[in-house]
Order: structure tokens, then sequence, then C-alpha cells
């Protein structure tokens, strides 16, 4: 009986606190207009002296309190996205870009108010997020066929094999099946209808292996899968304009740190800082890759090979710009150039562009959209070292490709800033 109750709760909070309509209207009642009715009263809106600064202050922290809410409530969408570590960086940039842009139209409006409700948004986050732990797990009912009987519980949801085609009176937050498989018959059909149109959502399991490993498996890939697997040009045109964006932003904070590191390379070891080289790009088109030199200058004299674990072509110096990411930064003037992006996959050189051409399914498939400095791959997996690497690799890219949007570019974003101040998935 405590179980039942329990998960009755569970879908009283999922479908109504937890809902997207009901964290932005409570959220903004509370976080926004709260602390104005505190500074103003309750009519701040039509404040006789301070009306302007009071709807200035309002607008914006709303739309920054929207912003941040619909940033984390897709972010939580994906594997691996510990949304509790994104919490205050992704609210606290949200908001200063807000504030920044008061501050850019020298709009009159309130600091202590503004500050207020990005303090107030944190909390309010956080404690959807530990009250979420309690009540958000997901359920599924799984339909014993194909490879729909693998599925097992994780973290993110709780799975049921049922052996009826029936629900039984038990609550799901909806079915999986494997639709190719030969085994569904007409009785576990006609369930599979009756569920749809009971509201109650059907998945075919690949869906959901997605969902939980972040990649793509690509044995057995469908032509039409490849429709879907077609990037936004739109969203491949604002990306341009955002990559171009942040990288002459952040240039006064980027530069002097190539020049100290340039520096370094050069003190520790002989030959040049700078590290040119042949990569494959988008469209399969090659293009000259910039890197600072992280290995000896004889590297590659026996020609290309992979980077390993504890490769001892590797310089002191360059093993601490690989494990920072620091070597990668020259490739801003890639991006300023169009032949990269900032995320997206990591290029590689011709003769293991052919190598893996040969030996894996659809790799070409990869040059579908420009490569990046840093990518979903990279920070869920790291360097490949080998074909099998190389491997798993490839469909981790091909999550991206799918997924291909601002919110996994914001959490992969946010995941090489870990990288870079922990060192994880470096070689």
């Amino acid at each position: 009986m405590n179980r039942l109750y329990r998960r009755r709760n569970a879908r009283f909070y999922e479908s109504v606190l937890f809902s997207l309509p009901f964290q932005l209207m409570a959220g903004l009642l509370l976080l926004v207009c709260l602390p104005a009715a505190l500074a103003w009263g309750v009519h701040f809106w039509s404040h006789p002296t301070d009306a302007t600064i009071a709807r200035n202050t309002v607008t914006t922290a709303g739309i920054a309190f929207v912003a941040a809410t619909l940033a984390l409530h897709h972010l939580r969408k994906y594997p691996g996205a510990q949304v509790v570590a994104y919490i205050v960086p992704t609210t606290t940039v949200i908001f200063m870009a807000a504030g920044a842009w008061l501050l850019f139209t020298r709009a009159p409006y309130s600091r202590p108010v503004l500050f207020g409700a990005w303090g107030l948004s944190l909390l309010w986050f956080f404690a959807d997020y530990f009250t979420s732990i309690r009540f958000r797990q997901l359920r599924f009912a799984v339909v014993p066929f194909g490879s729909a009987r693998d599925l097992e519980d994780s973290y993110q949801m709780e799975v049921l094999t049922i052996d009826q085609p029936e629900l039984g009176g038990e609550s799901f937050d909806g079915i999986v099946a494997d639709l190719s498989s030969d085994d569904l018959n007409a009785s576990w059909e006609k369930f599979l209808a009756r569920c749809t149109l009971q509201g109650i959502p059907v998945y075919h399991v690949k869906q959901i292996q997605e969902s939980i490993t972040g990649q793509v498996r690509i044995r057995h890939m469908a032509e039409n899968e490849f429709g879907s697997l077609l990037p936004s040009p739109l969203y491949q045109f604002v990306k341009r304009l955002l990559d171009i964006s942040a990288v002459l932003v952040t240039l006064p904070v980027t530069l002097p740190v190539m020049l100290l590191t340039a520096l370094a390379i050069r003190l520790d070891s002989p030959g040049p800082a700078l590290f040119v080289q042949t990569r494959v790009g988008q469209g399969n088109r090659e293009f000259r890759i910039y890197k600072f030199r992280s290995m000896r200058t004889d590297a590659e004299v026996a020609g290309a090979q992979l980077a390993q674990t504890g490769d001892n072509r590797i310089t002191r110096v360059g093993r601490f710009i690989r494990k920072t990411r620091l070597d990668e930064f020259p490739q801003f003037f890639n991006v300023l150039l169009g032949d990269m992006s900032i995320i997206g996959p990591r290029p590689e050189q011709r003769p293991f562009v052919a190598h893996f051409e040969d030996e894996i399914p659809f790799y070409s498939y990869r040059h579908v959209v420009k490569p990046g400095i840093t990518g979903w791959a990279q920070v869920m997996q790291g360097y490949a070292s080998d074909t099998d690497d190389t491997r798993i690799k490839l469909q981790y890219d091909l999550y991206y490709i799918k997924h291909f949007s601002l919110w996994l570019d914001m959490l992969i974003v946010f995941k090489t800033i870990r990288t870079v101040l922990t060192g994880h998935g470096a070689k």
C-alpha cells in the first residue's frame, strides 16, 4: 500500500509540480515578482517614482529566469547530464548576460532586485533538483521481445517487463518495445495501439538506449535513419554566428594565454611552438589545422599514429597542455576561417579517415557537420587510440549529429570546462 501511495504521489509531483508550465508560472511569481514587491510594494509595476526601473528590472529578470529554466529543462534530457553541476554556471551566465544588456542599453534598473532574483532562482533550481531525486525517476513497461528484453534499470529510469498485453492497473511513463521484432503478434500490436490512444507513449527500444548511452548504434542502420541525422540548416547558420562571436569576445583572454603557452613550448623543447597539419573536415574536404606542438618534432617520422595513453612522444609541457586542452587554442583561428566550429566531431588525418572508412560502416557520415575543437565524443569518451575506440567514438558523433542543437552544445561546453579543470579524458 505504501509503495502504491508513493507512486501516486510521484505521478502527482511529476505531472503538476515538475511540469514546465508550473515551474515557469510559480517561478516568475516567487522569484521575480517577490523581490520587486519587497522593494517597491505590491503595485511595483505602476510605482509613482520608480515604475520604469521596476519594469526594466522585472522584465529582464523574468526573461533570464525563463531562459535558465528552459536551458536546465533541456539539459536534463541528455545522458550524463548531472544537472546539479550546471545550475550555478547556467543561471549565473544567463543573469550576467541580462545585466550586461541593461548596461549596454543604459536602461535604469535595480541591482539589488536583479541580484535577489538571481539568488532565489539558484535556490529554486537546487530545490527542484533535490526534490526530483525522490520523485522523478521514470518508470517504463517493457514488452518482452527482441532487444527490449536487454533493457535494465538505471539511475534515470525503472523498467518492468510485462508478460501479458495489459498493464494491470499499474502507472507507467511509457511502453518500450522492439518494434522491429518478428515476435510482436496481433494481440501485442493492439495493446501498443491502445496505449497510444490512452496517451501512454510507446518508444522503440533504440530510442531509450540512445537516451541512456548518448550513442547512436551504427549496426544495421536503416536508410530512413539517415534522414533523422540531417542537422538543421538554420541552427548551422546560427551556430556559425555564435562561433565567430565567442572567439572574438574571448580573444582578449585567450590571446595572452596562447602567447604564454607558445613561450613555454619553445623553452621546453627544440622546434616550433605551432604545429600545422592537414585534416579532413566538413564534406570530406581537407584543411590545415593549427595546434600547439605537444610532441617531439620527430614524433611522426615513421608515419601518422594515434595518440596512446602514456605516449612517450609527448613533451613535459605537451602533457600539461593536452590535459588542459590548451593545445587546441590555436584552432580558434580555424573557427574564424570557417574550417571548424567550436563544437563538433574531432577532425582526423586523411590516412586514418581512409582506414576507418574501410573498417567502420558509415564513418564518413561524421563529416556532415563542421569538425570541432571539442565535441560530444571528446567529453564522453576522450581520445580514441584504436579502431574499437573509434567505433564507439563514431556512435557518440552520430548522437551529436542526430541531436544537433543549442542545448546539447551548452552541455558540451560545461563538460569541456570540467575537462579543462580536471584533465578527464586527456592522453
